[in-house]
Formats: structure tokens, sequence, C-alpha cells
């Protein structure tokens, strides 16, 4: 019996025979083709791109019928993929310039593109890399003429096993066949996640190097309460789990009704519950979920879907479109760029950085690079005047950087005044918290702010110095570490001394076992995936404060993150047993 441990994105329990998917590697042709061939191959990529784009299009379509429009858009985002100009320019550009086939210049564009998003900081950008894999599997199988793996040919009980696992095949998952699924990569906010989360059915990502150690037809126990796949059990465990009263099924929260309702403790309480958004399309969405304004607004699309630094002009429409749909009473807050020198500059980069993650980006480079943070500022102080926007800067580490920021901040403001362009002055102005040096100056930060925006992936990554998207470290990097949930408590504690407003904006926020802990540690403001809002609201209008307050005192009495976390999900169980499952 061999057991590991990941990250449990639906919780649940299934016992059943392994089914290994084996990944699909697309042979493709190196030849060369003739120069009388090469249209021939670019009809060939028109005709498949246009097949696939009809596909991803009935997807989407059925993603609707079945789960809602928020899981519908992960096709309709990679439909967007597929369709842009400039995928499509740059495989031509290969067959025509290098006389590439094909599928060959699909493969080089697309890889090119998955390693640029695998190297992003923001965890919701690289989680894009597997979209890209999506597309690259799909549409090199349409080129070469071959079919890509499927789950149709399972037998009935059976634990999905696979390196990872795509958006388009979780969406194709028999769930009278297939009980619950374990990969070796994969986040929390992957599309893949979110689909099982739709889908109701038990899920474990992350587990790192255990595909070696688990055979076709072997039993295996996915506890998806608390990430474990067990691997060959031993009968009495077997009997253990067998034993479990598993929690029903979540049901269906009627989206309609908790959105009107507040977002208020039982005892009345109130509880802001924003969203965060990476397009500006999305921000019709959150209102159907119920958000009470933007909390964060990631600005990097810009600059991802363009070869040239966007213009102001682009940027200032870009932000209005989210304004307009917000109205004057909704905040929207704007996260300036969160990139690093690589993918941004137009010009080739002379930095040699041997840790990304750790150099030039964000903040940083807005500082060093005055004229593209300028740019930015100039669109957002324009845009002002169309909503209740709100500015943020990411990757804040020490009192003069922010100092910086907000003198260049007011010598934009004194330009667009002398040229007469309207804005409004009294736009606030926060800062991320996302290092532990900013959660240790809180109280000094609190004085040039007027707001905080804590950002729990980065904080419990820089805590913890476990890298967030290596499967290996999954046990280690945890929300419910003391020491992260010291840093938050500190920084919400400065907050209420400067009386300033504080929100957490990581994955923390959307986790339904955290919420009742942030309130009971004086956070009063949350923002989150715009589909976890409704079961959000429903935990907090189940629960008192006082309840929250005391979860709260006892979880800082404990002393190491897996005691936390089963405290936590205990806690939830009784507030809201349907989004807890499984065992602890």
């Amino acid at each position: 019996m061999e057991i590991f441990r990941g990250i449990a994105v639906f919780s649940g329990l299934a016992i059943g025979r392994a089914f290994i998917l084996e990944p699909d590697d697309v042979p493709v042709s190196r030849h060369r083709v003739a120069v009388e061939g090469i249209d021939r191959e670019i009809t060939l990529l028109d005709t498949c791109l246009a097949r696939l784009a009809e596909e991803i299009g009935e997807d989407e379509r059925a993603a609707r019928d079945r789960f809602g429009r928020e899981i519908s858009m992960i096709f309709e985002a990679q439909r967007s993929m597929l369709l842009d100009k400039k995928l499509r320019d740059g495989i031509v550009d290969l067959v025509k310039r290098d006389q590439l086939s094909a599928e060959l210049g699909t493969r080089r564009v697309l890889r090119e593109y998955i390693s640029f998003f695998r190297g992003l900081r923001d965890s919701s950008f690289a989680d894009r890399a597997a979209d890209l894999i999506d597309l690259e599997r799909r549409l090199l199988g349409m080129l070469t003429q071959q079919t890509p793996t499927d789950t149709t040919d399972t037998a009935e009980n059976t634990i999905l096993i696979a390196r990872d696992l795509t958006p388009s095949q979780t969406a194709a998952l028999d769930r009278n066949r297939i009980l619950g699924f374990a990969t070796a990569s994969g986040g929390r906010t992957s599309h893949t996640a979110i689909l099982a989360g739709a889908m109701e059915i038990p899920a474990v990502v992350g587990l790192g190097d255990f595909l070696e150690h688990v055979q076709n037809g072997q039993m295996v126990i996915l506890d998806a309460s608390d990430g474990t796949l067990i691997i060959d059990p031993d009968q009495a465990t077997i009997d253990r789990y067998k034993k479990v009263e598993i929690a029903p099924a979540r049901s269906e929260i009627d989206l309609k009704e908790l959105r009107d309702l507040p977002s208020v403790t039982s005892d009345g309480e109130p509880i802001e519950l924003m969203a965060n958004i990476e397009f500006p399309n999305e921000a019709a969405h959150c209102l159907e979920m119920g958000a009470n304004g933007i909390g964060l607004y990631r600005t990097e699309f810009l600059y991802l879907d363009s070869k040239d630094q966007p213009t102001e002009e682009e940027q200032f429409l870009a932000y209005k479109k989210v304004l307009d749909a917000m109205g004057p009473e909704r905040p929207v807050i704007v996260r300036t760029l969160d990139l690093g020198a690589d993918k941004v500059l137009e010009r080739p980069s002379t930095i040699v950085e041997n840790n990304p993650v750790l150099g030039l980006r964000s903040i940083r480079l807005s500082l060093r690079e005055v004229g593209l943070f300028k740019r930015q500022l100039r669109a957002l102080i324009r845009s002002s005047i169309y909503g209740n926007l709100r500015i943020m800067f990411p990757l804040v580490t020490t009192v003069m950087e922010l100092r910086r920021c907000r003198l260049i901040l007011a010598d934009v403001m004194e330009d667009l005044q002398e040229e007469g362009i309207p804005f409004r002055r009294d736009i606030p102005i926060g800062m991320m918290v996302e290092v532990p040096s900013a959660a240790l100056l809180a109280d000094q930060f609190a004085r040039l702010v007027d707001f905080f925006s804590i950002g729990t992936n980065d904080l419990i990554q820089y805590t913890l110095a476990a890298d967030r998207t290596n499967e290996n470290l999954a046990t280690l990097y945890s929300a419910s570490d003391p020491a992260v949930l010291k840093l938050v408590r500190t920084v919400i504690r400065a907050a209420e001394r400067h009386q300033i407003e504080v929100c957490v904006c990581g994955e923390m926020s959307g986790d339904p076992i955290y919420a009742p802990l942030l309130i009971g540690l004086g956070l009063r403001q949350m923002s989150l995936t715009p589909h976890k809002i409704p079961e959000i609201k429903k935990l907090i209008r189940g629960l008192t404060l006082k309840e929250a307050q005391r979860i709260a005192g006892r979880v800082q009495r404990l002393d190491n993150a897996r005691d936390i976390t089963s405290f936590l999900r205990d806690r939830v169980r009784r507030i809201a047993p349907e989004l807890v499952h499984g065992l602890d």
C-alpha cells in the first residue's frame, strides 16, 4: 500500500480500479515540404482550424446547457485562442519561410506559447498552458488524421489516472463509469479543476511522481477531501473507507435566489464578495453571480494579446468597459502590470535572471520602465470618471517603492490636468500584500495607501519557499500553515488600526473551509473567482460572527497545517455539509 498526497480540487471519496490514460503525443513528420506543396499545407491548416473551431463551439454550447455560462466560457476562451490571427500567421510564416509541414509549424508555435504561459508568475495565466495543450492535441490530431485518446472504453467504477487532463478530456468524462480522477500535474485554478467542480467528480491534482507506482486495474482509493490517493490499499483500509458516511453531493445552489440576497452572516455582519477577472467581457458575468464589485482586475491580457505594447487608448477602452459594466457604485480594483521584462519589453532584454520569479517584474519593472508605467497610469486615470476605479500596485516589497509609485502617479495627474483631460483626483490607491516584508511592515504601508489586498497565492509561496507549481511540494504549499496565517492576521490588524480596507484576493478566499477563519480574523471583504461566489455566500449566511471568532481563536492554538485544515473542514461541514465531502 502506497499513499500519495496532492491538491484536492473537488471533494469526495471514490474506491475503484485504476485506468491509466496514456498521454497523447501525436507523432509529427519533420520533413520539409516542396515549394509547390506550401499552398496545400496552408489550405489544410485553414480547414482544420475551421473544423476545430466548430467542434469547440459545440463544446461551448454543450457546457452552457449542462453547467451554465461560467463553465462554457472555458471553451469560449479556447476558441478565441484558436481563432487568434497571430496563431495562424505564426504557423503560416513557418510553412512559407522554412517550408515546414502544417503540423510541425503548429507544434512549434503552440509549444512556444505553452512555454510562455508556464513562465508567468500569476497562476491564473500559467494555468492557460493546459488550454493550449488541449488545442495542440486536437489540432494535431486533425492535421495528421489521428484520433486523440478518449475514455469511452473504460470499465465501470473506474478511477482515471493521468499525467494531466485537458479541459476537453475532463468535460467528456462519463460519470456513469468514472468515479473520480487523479493527475500528476495541475493546480486549483486550472480549467480542468473548475470543470471537476462543475461535474461534481472527486478529483486530486498535483500528485507529482506517482504514475510509475500504479498499474491498470489496481485497486485505488481517492480521498479528494484532503488530496490523498491510496494505491493497492490493504483490506483493513478499504473497510475503513467503506464505512465513511459521505456527505451528499453538493446541492444545486439557486443562483438567482442567492444573487439578490445580501452577503451577511446569520447575525447581520456584512461581508463583501468581489470577483477576480482577467478580461473585460467577464464583468457582466460577475454581476450574474452576485458580485459586489471587481476586487482584482488583472491587466496582463493587454500585453499577452499583442506583439507590441498596448497603446494608452487600447488600455483606456479596456478599463472603461469594465467600469461601465459595474456602474458607479461597485468598485473596480485594477492591478497594474504584473509581468517580467522578458514578457513585456519590445527590445531584447540584456538582463539574465537565474530566478525570474524573484527578479525584475511587476512593480519593479514598472518603476524601471517609467514610460511604460506612465502610459498605463494615464489610461487608468482617464477612465476614472466612468466608475468607481481603484488602482493597486503588485509585489510591493519596500516603503520606498510605494512612495515612488505615488510620486509617479502624482506626476501623471499633473500632466493630465495641464492637458485639460478630466479625471477623478480622489482615486483610492492600494497595494498587494504578497511578500513577507510587506506583511511585516503593514503598519508603515497602511499610512500610505487606502486599502490592502492580500495575495495569498504568492504570500504562501514566498513565506514557505515552496513553488506553488511544483507537484513535489503540494503538501508544503498550504494556506493553513501557521506562519502564513500569522502574516494574514498581522495585515488585517494593521488595516484595522489605520482604518483602511483589507481584502483577500488569492485562492484562499474561494475555498469554503477558510471563509469562517478569515471572517473570524477580522476580514470583511473577499475577492474570488466568480463561480465561487454563490457557495461562499451560502456559507457566510449560515455562519454567526461569534462562531467565526471562536474558529479563529482555536486555529491560533494549533501548530501545523494538517491539523488546522482538518479542524476547519470539520467546522464547515457542520455549517454547510454540502460544501465538504469525504474523510478528514
